[in-house]
């Protein structure tokens, strides 16, 4: 996953607006307050609730 880290250091959730990280798995951007995970198509974040999954 090639998301700059200045992005990723304005980049929040959507729904609670805390701060998301790259997962370990580089397969999403994973929300630290309400576990959603954001997918990254082509190395963009796309940052709509609808598309994200809830993970544990």
């Amino acid at each position: 996953m090639a998301i700059s880290k200045d992005l990723l250091e304005i980049l929040v959730c959507p729904v609670c607006k805390a701060k998301v990280l790259p997962k370990a798995d580089e397969n999403g951007l994973k929300c630290v307050q309400c576990n959603r995970v954001y997918p990254v198509r082509d190395d963009i974040p796309v940052m709509l609730v609808d598309e994200a999954r809830i993970e544990n």
